[in-house]
């Protein structure tokens, strides 16, 4: 058994050194101990995050790109956008890892361990983490390892709805100018949906340059070169561009699900995905880890519990969330329909809001006003009373 530390952060992803960079910048954690678990070295430049918001983030310094419009496409509906009061950014993940972790090496009290955690759990009043090497204990362990346990209950339990999202994406230079790098394309649905809900999002950092992501929401991902086959045919046939290097590749998975994730149990904290931070319906997680990051530092700093209890507020998108997967996965409307009603009848402040769990009841019922009434009706109904029933409200 190895000294007990007053933190430990297993997983140094998104979750993990968002929690961490946030806690080296208060006072209140100059003396306590601190250690960051991972597999392995954060070293390559294996995905990229986007999101929007107002003011400048707590990682505004290495925000890569932005953008002030965005082109929404689809075959019964495309326009462009002004984001008004809002910015639309591209965070690198190479950059947040070399940021948090240089910044980590100039703490006495933080220590980062390469290994692999092989389990956690509540021994005695502590969180205690085994690797393959050691066992530490704290009084307060923040998980953001996704361990499979979560699959068996989704697999088994027919009231929850679960997809995969998948993208596959290159950053390409072209010999010629092609790209309005002051505006990203945020979807672009002129792609095969045979598959299921299928989009391009094109995201120009130079004249020459841009990161262009092959998306799906399926219940399975594709083979490497279907992936390859649909990127080559958008740019090829949709952009026009015949010569192009592709400079990287990035590649994901992310699941989409209502299943409800545990926020933890005991002494153990569970943040990002594993802790429920991506949003059911669409996928995004870099600001929903941000918020859920902030309130656990205010927590700790007040001396309260770090669980953070889920408001009311949190519930009501789970059900949207909800009803949106029963759509997608019992084929009721294709996803490239639904998102163009959505974008061609609301504005773009507030689908934005509603994407991030930040608009009004009255905003929302505008929202669900503009949907299909015949399709989505039957199926809130339904998710209402079972979830009264349940007690979710």
């Amino acid at each position: 058994m190895q000294q007990q530390y007053d933190y430990i952060i297993t997983g140094a992803g998104c979750a993990g050194l968002s929690l961490l960079y946030r806690m080296m910048q208060q006072p209140f954690f100059s003396n306590k101990k601190i250690l960051l678990i991972d597999k392995q070295q954060k070293n390559r430049n294996d995905r990229t995050w986007c999101f929007w918001e107002k003011q400048p983030g707590v990682f505004e310094k290495i925000v890569h790109y932005r953008w002030k419009q965005i082109d929404f496409y689809s075959n019964e509906f495309s326009s462009r956008y002004d984001l008004a009061s809002y910015e639309y950014k591209m965070i690198r993940g190479i950059d947040l890892y070399e940021t948090v972790l240089n910044e980590a090496k100039r703490y006495s009290n933080v220590t980062v361990i390469y290994d692999e955690v092989q389990s956690i759990s509540n021994q005695q009043g502590l969180a205690l983490v085994s690797t393959g090497k050691d066992r530490f204990p704290a009084p307060y362990l923040f998980n953001s390892i996704l361990f499979d346990d979560w699959k068996h209950q989704v697999t088994q339990n027919k009231s929850i709805h679960f997809l995969l999202q998948h993208f596959k994406g290159w950053l390409i230079e072209t010999d010629k100018d092609h790209f309005n790098e002051r505006i990203a394309t945020f979807m672009d649905f002129r792609v095969n949906q045979n598959r299921g809900t299928a989009f391009i999002y094109v995201l120009p950092v130079a004249p020459n340059k841009a990161l262009i992501e092959y998306t799906l929401f399926t219940e399975n991902v594709l083979e490497s070169n279907e992936y390859n086959e649909e990127l080559n045919r958008y740019i090829n046939e949709v952009l026009n561009i015949d010569k192009f290097s592709v400079l990287h590749e990035e590649y994901g998975i992310i699941p989409m699900t209502d299943h409800k994730f545990s926020k933890g149990e005991g002494r153990i904290i569970n943040i990002g995905t594993a802790g429920g931070q991506t949003k059911g319906s669409s996928g995004y997680t870099f600001q929903f880890i941000q918020k859920h990051s902030e309130k656990i530092i205010e927590a700790l700093i007040q001396g309260k519990n770090p669980a953070i209890t889920q408001a009311f507020a949190a519930k009501r998108y789970r059900l949207y969330d909800s009803i949106f997967l029963k759509v997608l996965t019992g084929k009721k409307m294709q996803g490239d329909k639904l998102f163009s009603l959505l974008f061609k009848k609301n504005p773009t402040e507030t689908i934005l809001k509603f994407l991030d769990n930040e608009s009004s009841f009255k905003e929302e019922l505008k929202i669900m006003n503009t949907m299909p009434a015949g399709i989505f009706m039957p199926i809130a109904i339904q998710k209402i009373a079972t979830q009264l029933i349940g007690g979710l409200f």
